[in-house]
C-alpha cells in the first residue's frame, strides 16, 4: 500500500487529521486544518526502528559534580534582565510573544543596541521588515549609532549559512519565527511544520555555536503563541508582552524560564523614544488613585519575586430585572462569581440584584488567590458606599466557608506597602500551627482577620464575628 503524500495538520495545536475538517477535534479551533506535504524518509538512517547496538552508547554520570552557574550577558535594560533571571545565557533560546504593535520589536531593538554598544557582536534578522524600515525605527529610538548588524531574509538555509560564519556572535534576533521558510518542507511559511522545523534548526545552531537566540512569535486571538505548543517546550524561556496598545504600560512576563524564576515581570512605559523601564511600578500604578471613593481598595500583590501594589476598583449598578452582569478586567471572572457567592451566603450581603464591574487599574492582570481580600473589600465598599481607608492595603485568600487563609511572602508585601507610605494592612490572622508571624515594618499597623464577615463589619459598623 502506497504511503500518503500529504496530511492535514491543525495550525493552532499541531494535531494531525486523516482528512480535512472544518473544526479541529483536538483543540476545537475552526478553519485551522491545512493540507501539508509529507517528506519521505529515505536512506540508512530511516530504514526502520532503532536496533540494539546500532548507535554509540551514552555515558551516565552522577549528580555530584562541579558545575558553575551559566555566565550571563546584561542586555542593558534592568527590567528585561530581571525577567530573564539576570541576563542572557550563552546558548539559550528565548521566545518573545505578544499582540501586534505592543512593542516586541521595539524592546528587542533597544536591547540589541545596548548589547552591541557594550562590545558584543549582535545580529538582527528581520523577516517582516526591510533593512530601511529597521533603520527608521532605530533612528526614532535613538540607537542608530549602535554597531549591530542587520539583515532582511526569510530563507532559513541562507540565514544559518551566515550564522555559521559568525562564531563570535553573542546575540541573534529572529523577527519573526513565523516568517522563516525552509525549502525542504513543502508548506507555506507560518505553518506548524515550517515553524517547528525552522525553530529546531535555529536552536540547534545556537546550542552548538554558543550564541543567545531570541525568537519573536506571533500570537493568536486568544493570546497564545501561534503554532504548536511544542515550540514553547523547545526553548529555554518564554516571555509574553501584556497590555493594551491604547494603554501606556507594558508588562513583560516570564511564563517559562529554565535559568530563572517564572512569573517574573518587567514593567515598561511606552514613550516617543520607545519603551522606558519603570523601576517602581507600584508608585506608577497608584499615581492617579483617589482614596476617598467607594469601591476602591489597594492590593499588595506579588509578581514573581517582586511585590507590586495595585488598585482594585469595583462598581455596583442596580439591575431591576433580568440576569445581572459580571464584567471583569484583569482578574478571573470565575473567582469573582465565587467571591460574590461567599459574600451573599456567609456575610449576608445582597449583591444578586446588581450588575458588578471589577477592574484592576494600570493594565496589570492578577492571577494569585491573595487578591481575594482586596476584591472583597472593594465590593463591600461599593455596596455600602463607604470608602476604604486611604492608607490601607489588603491581601489574603478567601475560602468557600468565608475563612481568610494565609498567603506566601507576607513580609515582602508589607515592606512594599510601608515603603509607599501606607500605615495599615488587613491580612489573614495567624493560626496556632507554629507559623512564623509576619514582621510588621515600623509605622505599619496590622489588622488581622480570620473570617470575611470581619471585613464586612468594617463597612457596616457591626461588631466583628468571632472566627
Amino acid at each position: 500500500m502506497a504511503k500518503p503524500t500529504s496530511r492535514y495538520v491543525c495550525q493552532s495545536c499541531g494535531a494531525v487529521a486523516a482528512k480535512w475538517a472544518g473544526r479541529c477535534e483536538a483543540c476545537g479551533a475552526w478553519n485551522t486544518i491545512v493540507e501539508e506535504a509529507v517528506i519521505p524518509r529515505t536512506g540508512p538512517n530511516h530504514a526502520g526502528p532503532a536496533r540494539a547496538g546500532a548507535g554509540n552508547a551514552v555515558t551516565f554520570v552522577g549528580l555530584v559534580g562541579d558545575t558553575a552557574p551559566p555566565p550571563r550577558a546584561s542586555t542593558g535594560i534592568d527590567e528585561l534582565d530581571r525577567v530573564l533571571g539576570g541576563g542572557l545565557v550563552a546558548g539559550s533560546a528565548v521566545l518573545v510573544g505578544g499582540d501586534p504593535g505592543i512593542g516586541k520589536s521595539t524592546l528587542l531593538l533597544q536591547a540589541a543596541a545596548a548589547l552591541a554598544r557594550a562590545g558584543r557582536r549582535v545580529l538582527y534578522v528581520s523577516g517582516e521588515e526591510s533593512v530601511d524600515q529597521v533603520r527608521l525605527r532605530a533612528r526614532r529610538l535613538g540607537v542608530v549609532d549602535a554597531p549591530m548588524e542587520l539583515a532582511a531574509a526569510i530563507n532559513l538555509r541562507d540565514i544559518t549559512a551566515a550564522l555559521e560564519r559568525a562564531p563570535d556572535a553573542a546575540l541573534v534576533v529572529i523577527d519573526s519565527i513565523q516568517t522563516m521558510w525552509l525549502d525542504s518542507i513543502e508548506s507555506a511559511p507560518g505553518t506548524v511544520t515550517q515553524v517547528r522545523a525552522a525553530a529546531f534548526e535555529l536552536i540547534r545552531l545556537a546550542k552548538s555555536a554558543g550564541f543567545a537566540l531570541v525568537l519573536v512569535g506571533h500570537v493568536t486571538k486568544d493570546g497564545a503563541i501561534a503554532g504548536p505548543r511544542v515550540l514553547e517546550h523547545m526553548v529555554d524561556a518564554v516571555l509574553y508582552f501584556e497590555g493594551d496598545r491604547g494603554h501606556q504600560f507594558r508588562i513583560l512576563r516570564a511564563v517559562k524560564n529554565r535559568f530563572g524564576a517564572t512569573d517574573e515581570i518587567g514593567v515598561f512605559e511606552m514613550t516617543d523614544q520607545g519603551l522606558a523601564q519603570v523601576a517602581n511600578p507600584s508608585a506608577l500604578f497608584l499615581a492617579e488613585r483617589r482614596g476617598n471613593i467607594a469601591g476602591s481598595a489597594v492590593f499588595a500583590g506579588l509578581e514573581g519575586t517582586r511585590p507590586v501594589l495595585v488598585e482594585v476598583q469595583a462598581l455596583l449598578a442596580p439591575n431591576p430585572g433580568g440576569s445581572p452582569r459580571r464584567q471583569v478586567i484583569g482578574w478571573d471572572g470565575g473567582r469573582l462569581s465565587m467571591l460574590l457567592a461567599v459574600l451573599e451566603t456567609r456575610c449576608g450581603m445582597r449583591l444578586s440584584g446588581s450588575d458588578v464591574y471589577l477592574n484592576i487599574a494600570g493594565g496589570l492582570r492578577i492571577s494569585e488567590p491573595a487578591a481575594d481580600l482586596a476584591v472583597a473589600a472593594a465590593l463591600a465598599s461599593a455596596a455600602t458606599d463607604q470608602p476604604t481607608s486611604p492608607d490601607m492595603v489588603y491581601f489574603g485568600e478567601v475560602g468557600l466557608s468565608g475563612e481568610v487563609r494565609q498567603v506566601a511572602q507576607a513580609e515582602a508585601r508589607l515592606k512594599e506597602a510601608a515603603k509607599l507610605g501606607f500605615a495599615q494592612a488587613t491580612l489573614p490572622r495567624r493560626v496556632a500551627r507554629g507559623n512564623r508571624p509576619a514582621a510588621a515594618p515600623e509605622g505599619l499597623r496590622l489588622d488581622e482577620i480570620g473570617h470575611l464577615a470581619d471585613l464586612v463589619a468594617q463597612f457596616s459598623g457591626k461588631d466583628r464575628k468571632e472566627a
